[in-house]
C-alpha cells in the first residue's frame, strides 16, 4: 500500500482482541446464571478498534472496498502496530483491518512461545442501557515488549529495504500492551519529535515522565481520577474539571480531554500557539444500543482533525475538533459492535 507524502500519517501502537459479546436483559448478579438475548463473535482490542476509526473516518463508505483506487480518497494514512496469535482470530483481526485501509504490515504474528493465542475481551452488554461490562485477557498483547518498539514503530525517517519509510505525523497509544513498552515508545516518539495521543485504558499509574511533552491526552472520568490522584467525584463540577485539567498541564501535557458520557466533553490547553482554553462540550443525542468502542471513535475523530490541521499548516481548532468526535461517537452507541459500529466519513455529512 503506497500513500503521498502530502497524505497524513497515523501510527497506532496497540491491542488487537477477539471480542466474545453476550447482549442481556440486565448485567448478571453475583452468582447469577442467565440466558443471553444473542451473542457475537467480532475483530475488537482498543488499538485495532482505533485504527479502525481512523481509517473508516478518513474514508467514504463509497470507497470502502481493497482496491488501490480507493486507498488513495483517504484523508490519512493508517498503520496498526500490535501482535495476534498464529490462529483463526489473528488472521480474522489482520483480514478486517485491511479491509477498512489500514496497514497491517506492523502487525506481528507469534510463533513463540507455542500456542500463544489472540488476546480476547469477553463483554456483556446490558440491552436496555446499552452499557458494557469487559473482561479481558491479553495474551499475545503482552508479548509486545520495549525491544519491539525500535523495530517496528518506524517513529523516525529512515530507509528500510532500500524504500523510504516516513515518520508517522501522530503515534496513537492505549494500556492494552505492556506499560514498558508504551513508555519506550513514548521515549523514542518524544527523540524524534512525533506528537503523540495516549489514551491511558484501562488505566494504571504512569510515571511523570509518560506526561511530560505529550500532545494529546484523552482519558474518561474514572481515567482521570486514577492518573491525577484526586477523587473522581471532583469531576461532578467544572471547576473540578479544570482541576484535574491542571493537575495534567502541570505534568508537561498540552491538551487535555476528558470524556464524560451522557454529559458530554471537557478540554483544557496549555498556553500554545494557540494560547489557553477550555471548554464543556454536551453531548449529542443518540439512542444507545452498544457503548463499545464509542472511545475509540472519539480518539479516531479527534486525531484526524489534528493531523489534517497540521498538515494543511492551520491552527488546530480544539473545540471543533472535539464537536466532530463528539458526533462521530454519538453514531457509534447507537449501533451494535465495536467496529462495525464506527461509522464511515460520509455517514457524519
Amino acid at each position: 500500500m503506497t500513500t503521498s507524502t502530502s497524505t497524513p500519517r497515523i501510527t497506532v501502537l496497540g491491542s488487537l482482541n477477539i471480542d466474545l459479546v453476550a447482549y442481556v436483559s440486565h448485567h448478571p448478579l453475583p452468582g447469577e446464571t442467565m440466558t443471553a438475548n444473542s451473542v457475537a463473535v467480532s475483530p475488537g482490542g482498543k488499538g485495532a478498534n482505533q485504527a479502525v476509526a481512523c481509517a473508516k473516518l478518513s474514508r467514504s463508505h463509497t470507497s470502502s472496498s481493497s482496491s488501490s483506487s480507493s486507498f488513495a480518497e483517504e484523508t490519512a494514512h493508517i498503520t496498526m502496530l500490535g501482535t495476534v496469535g498464529a490462529d483463526s482470530y489473528g488472521s480474522l483481526l489482520k483480514e478486517n483491518l485491511a479491509k477498512h485501509g489500514v496497514d497491517v504490515s506492523g502487525v506481528r504474528v507469534l510463533d513463540s512461545p507455542p500456542g500463544a493465542k489472540t488476546g480476547m475481551a469477553m463483554i456483556v452488554v446490558d440491552e436496555p442501557t446499552g452499557q458494557n461490562r469487559i473482561i479481558l485477557s491479553p495474551e499475545a498483547n503482552h508479548f509486545l515488549q520495549p525491544e519491539h518498539v525500535s523495530e517496528v514503530a518506524h517513529l523516525s525517517s529512515s530507509s528500510v529495504g532500500g524504500a523510504a519509510q516516513e515518520k508517522p505525523d501522530l503515534l496513537i497509544m492505549q494500556l492494552e500492551i505492556p506499560v514498558p513498552t508504551v513508555l519506550q515508545a513514548l521515549r523514542t516518539a518524544k527523540q524524534n519529535g512525533v506528537q503523540v495521543l495516549l489514551n491511558p485504558a484501562p488505566a494504571v499509574p504512569l510515571p511523570d515522565e509518560a506526561f511530560d511533552g505529550l500532545a494529546h491526552l484523552v482519558v474518561n472520568e474514572t481515567e482521570a481520577a486514577i492518573l491525577s490522584g484526586l477523587e473522581e467525584s471532583v469531576l461532578d463540577t467544572e471547576e473540578g474539571l479544570e482541576k484535574v485539567g491542571k493537575v495534567f498541564l502541570e505534568k508537561g501535557v498540552k491538551t487535555v480531554i476528558v470524556t464524560l458520557g451522557g454529559r458530554g466533553v471537557f478540554f483544557m490547553t496549555g498556553g500554545g500557539e494557540g494560547g489557553s482554553k477550555k471548554g464543556l462540550i454536551k453531548a449529542e443525542k443518540a439512542k444507545v444500543v452498544d457503548t463499545t468502542a464509542a472511545g475509540d471513535t472519539f480518539v479516531g475523530m479527534y486525531a484526524l482533525e489534528v493531523v489534517i490541521a497540521a498538515k494543511k499548516g492551520e491552527q488546530f481548532d480544539i473545540e471543533g475538533a472535539v464537536r466532530k468526535a463528539n458526533k462521530a461517537a454519538a453514531k457509534t452507541v447507537e449501533r451494535p459492535g465495536a467496529q462495525d459500529s464506527i461509522p464511515w466519513r460520509d455517514e457524519l455529512l
